[in-house]
């Protein structure tokens, strides 16, 4: 009889879902990100279908209506919670309306899965210029086994009341997601894809998601450019490197991505949203927003530097090298026992693009890399370099060149999805201590 009620009890904590396992104690950690930059339509993107009737006028921005943008969890955890960015905005903006749900297909989500939720127990809230907002909390009843929804992704869904006025944005989110005709209205509890016509490769105003999750689970941030951004993989595919790395970490840590494409480290001096730049505020002007404010970092890659190198650039290493310091130190002063890891540029060499693959931009590579590897700054070295590089030719290897994104010989410049998993499979996992090998 004993034997049989030990068997009982073992079976039933079998049946325990893991989130409830898990669940003392637990703290917020960063599970998606996209670097905020704008206002829209300045920037990068890839694969962006022609938005002209979505935003007629980028002055007004949104108009009444409803976004639902697709975004994947690095880590699942049963409550979650949103930051809603005005950043880059010149006028207050309105949200309402807002819901979160599995993503079925499309803009379709999953029924049974669509959540409301709220900021400060209220239905709407106004963003000012120049500032975020976190929703509160929501439970995610669904989430109920440990890797049951490894891979899939949540539609979060928003009305914009009003005219938004210049939106703060991401560009190159190489993900589709959904938006209405302007003047449609809220839409976010409808589960249907025809209440979401139109399709969109950026994500807007949404810049970070927060898991609740078992303390001692944290965050790498992959901090950089295009090439982090993840230009010239595939769309919807989640190959970027840093996609790559956190299927390795096999859900021990949450990997986010903070790449924005044409990113310099040390330029442009100013940004705003009278004086956008395409590629973003530098890293030093966003670390605060993009890395330090995000919930459980415990570790960043940092691989930038070769728009800096750029004729559009036009850094000179040791000045590269000298914000790369400078942003190590506030890392570290701001979040102790941080590990920063240094990631080296790959090679230009070569490529067809205007502002790229001169012999003067190599020569500052290496001389960058050369720091990354050897001055004792970083904690480790993230060699994408070797990974990447064509010993014969010294520009990126043939395999590693043809656009994945949008298809045709691409530019030697940005990897496609086998150099990214080259990257991705080149990062030692022993870096991040409890990491599955």
């Amino acid at each position: 009889m004993l034997s049989f009620i030990k068997r009982l009890v073992l079976l039933s904590l079998c049946c325990v879902p893991v989130a409830v396992l898990a669940a003392s104690p637990t703290h917020w950690v960063t599970s998606w990100a996209a670097s905020v930059q704008g206002p829209y339509p300045v920037g990068n993107p890839s694969a962006q279908p022609d938005l002209s009737l979505v935003f007629p006028s980028p002055d007004i921005g949104a108009r009444n209506q409803s976004f639902r943008l697709i975004v994947k969890p690095a880590l699942w955890g049963t409550e979650t919670r949103f930051r809603f960015s005005n950043a880059l905005g010149t006028q207050p903006v309105t949200f309402d309306g807002a819901f979160v749900g599995l993503q079925w297909s499309g803009s379709a989500v999953l029924p049974g899965t669509n959540r409301k939720f709220t900021f400060g127990g209220r239905d709407a809230v106004t963003v000012a210029p120049g500032e975020s907002i976190w929703s509160d909390a929501v439970a995610l009843p669904f989430v109920t086994k440990g890797h049951a929804l490894r891979g899939r992704k949540l539609a979060v869904s928003f009305h914009v009341a009003g005219n938004s006025g210049p939106m703060t944005w991401h560009a190159k989110a190489l993900q589709s997601s959904y938006v209405t005709l302007p003047g449609a209205g809220a839409k976010g509890a409808e589960l249907s894809e025809d209440a979401f016509p139109f399709a969109t490769a950026s994500w807007y105003f949404l810049d970070a998601l927060d898991m609740s999750v078992p303390k001692g689970l944290g965050a790498v941030v992959a901090f950089g450019d295009s090439i982090t951004d993840g230009t010239a993989s595939t769309l919807n595919g989640d190959d970027r490197w840093p996609d790559v790395l956190a299927r390795r970490l096999d859900g021990r840590w949450s990997v986010v991505n903070a790449g924005i494409g044409g990113n310099q480290v040390v330029g442009p001096k100013d940004y705003s949203p009278q004086k956008p730049f395409a590629g973003g505020p530098s890293s030093l002007q966003r670390l605060d927003r993009d890395v330090l404010s995000l919930s459980g970092v415990k570790a960043v890659i940092w691989l930038e530097g070769t728009n800096d190198f750029s004729k559009n650039g036009n850094a000179e290493a040791d000045a590269v090298i000298a914000g790369m310091r400078e942003g190590v130190a506030r890392m570290r002063a701001k979040i102790p026992g941080i590990k920063v890891i240094g990631a080296t540029l790959t090679s230009a060499l070569g490529s067809n693009s205007a502002a790229h693959g001169f012999e003067l931009q190599d020569d500052k590579r290496k001389k960058l890399n050369d720091f990354i590897r050897s001055s004792g700054v970083f904690d480790g070295v993230a060699d994408f370099d070797r990974a990447t590089t064509d010993t014969q030719t010294g520009g990126m290897k043939a395999e590693f060149v043809p656009d994945n994104t949008v298809g045709g010989p691409g530019d030697r410049l940005h990897p496609n999805r086998l150099g990214y998993q080259s990257m991705g499979m080149a990062i030692d996992l022993g870096l991040f201590g409890n990491a599955k090998k």
